[in-house]
């Protein structure tokens, strides 16, 4: 079920949102302090990908609180405007529920993804 899930995913607003992740790590990795904020969005490109089957635990530290601040200013505010909007959009059939609310798991990743971390479950 997680593969079928994961390709209408995939087709429906994956691929969007894996490229607008990898789009904002290229730009991060343009420059040297930024490399590990490009490195971590990478990650996250493939959790937007792929997201079913995946779960993100959050464990927020002062250092990821105040990357993550930098990082709303310059790309996350971006990414969960557009998973948000993509979101509410599949929420408006029942099949897209589920799709939609992976779209908002995204965006609370879009908001906090330093500190986050993902896991594998099933």
């Amino acid at each position: 079920m997680k593969l079928i899930g994961n390709l209408l995913w995939f087709l429906l607003c994956g691929l969007l949102l894996g490229m607008l992740w990898a789009l904002f790590g290229l730009l991060w990795c343009i420059t040297i302090l930024g490399i590990p904020i490009g490195l971590q969005c990478f990650k996250f490109a493939r959790l937007a990908l792929w997201p079913f089957g995946n779960d993100i635990i959050f464990s927020p530290n002062p250092v990821s609180f105040l990357i993550n601040i930098l990082w709303i200013v310059f790309g996350g505010l971006e990414i969960c405007i557009t998973a948000l909007i993509v979101g509410a959009v599949l929420c408006v059939t029942i099949i897209g529920i589920p799709f939609g609310l992976q779209c908002f798991k995204i965006a609370k990743l879009a908001l906090l993804p330093f500190g986050a971390r993902i896991v594998h479950i099933g």
